[in-house]
């Protein structure tokens, strides 16, 4: 395992910027993240795990540890009957890799997360979602190393303690566990509408009355080359924002501003509210700030034009939360993570 020194942060992240991580190095095994978590701990240096670098964002200063990209890899078919079949994979495998490598297995479940940029490794942290479907849909349980108590263990998907965007790996247990494989079950049944609103409207507009995952993937990823840049060449993380979530309480004085904010009831009776809708309508999209352009095809991405600095980009971010707050007194919140 080779451990290199001073290493540009901004060369590793999809948005280009911060400073630089004191060490860093790639980690291949579960073993190797014990070995270097341990070294870490003996040297008192704090440790963070990197993926693709697409949901990241680096600060200035750069990080003063340890900076260990994940590069675990395998797919392991484990269980297997007329209805599903259960596999096991590696967190270092390239997440839309294994969307594709399913969908041509004939599986369906995660057809719709297609073209999301990053490792599989990475999707529980957030509760990765796209077009209707989300990682807790189909997660069985994720391979761990708990930092803590230097062991090894599985914690199933209740466990994790999914909610929007959000898990354990984000709050109540942020920098303890680094997942090391992930436990999907998926159906070979093809996917039946209803379908999320977007895909339903491109099924609707083509006449389209067909239904294969493969179809879904083909879409989708259609959909989001329309409105997502591409992170290899125009430097951004994809949606910047969560959507918000609001209360039942909230609903009426926010249709007495505008009648026609669309919302989503959830399950646990709050309401979510486009993010990019709210931005876009505070006269936002396609606005430069700091050097940070709000994307022209879609206002929950901040695209990094001429930013030198994640000062640029923390300035940005703050004007667009300040204007949808005192437009709509809605907080909407960042969605990357930081280093």
């Amino acid at each position: 395992m080779d451990i290199h020194t001073n290493i540009p942060l901004k060369n590793f992240t999809t948005m280009k910027l911060g400073g630089n991580a004191r060490f860093m190095t790639e980690v291949r095994t579960p073993q190797e993240v014990a070995d270097v978590y341990n070294s870490a701990k003996a040297q008192s240096l704090p440790m963070f795990i990197l993926g693709g670098g697409s949901n990241v964002i680096a600060r200035d200063e750069g990080f003063n540890g340890i900076v260990a990209r994940m590069r675990i890899e395998g797919f392991d078919i484990i269980a297997d009957d007329a209805a599903s079949t259960t596999i096991r994979i590696g967190a270092g495998e390239n997440w839309d890799s294994v969307v594709k490598r399913t969908v041509e297995m004939g599986l369906s479940g995660i057809e719709a997360m297609s073209g999301i940029p990053g490792t599989a490794g990475a999707t529980p942290v957030q509760n990765v979602g796209a077009y209707g479907q989300e990682i807790a849909d189909t997660l069985i349980s994720v391979d761990a190393y708990d930092s803590i108590t230097n062991t090894f263990g599985v914690l199933s998907a209740a466990d994790c303690n999914f909610t929007y965007r959000d898990s354990i790996f984000r709050s109540d247990a942020k920098g303890r566990y680094v997942i090391t494989a992930i436990t999907l079950k998926l159906s070979k049944n093809q996917p039946q509408p209803p379908f999320y609103e977007a895909l339903q409207k491109y099924f609707d507009e083509h006449n389209m009355h067909i239904f294969t995952s493969q179809i879904i993937r083909d879409i989708v990823i259609q959909i989001r080359n329309s409105k997502l840049p591409n992170p290899a060449t125009t430097p951004n993380t994809g949606s910047f924002f969560k959507n918000a979530i609001i209360d039942k309480w909230q609903v009426d004085g926010l249709k007495a501003i505008n009648p026609n904010i669309p919302m989503y009831e959830m399950a646990d009776g709050t309401y979510k509210i486009p993010a990019g809708w709210l931005i876009e309508n505070c006269g936002l999209k396609g606005q430069l700030l700091h050097g940070v352009r709000v994307y022209e095809n879609n206002a929950l991405v901040l695209v990094n034009e001429s930013a030198t600095s994640y000062l640029d980009l923390e300035m940005a971010r703050n004007e667009i939360i300040n204007k949808v707050r005192d437009t709509f007194r809605v907080q909407i919140e960042q969605e990357p993570l930081e280093i």
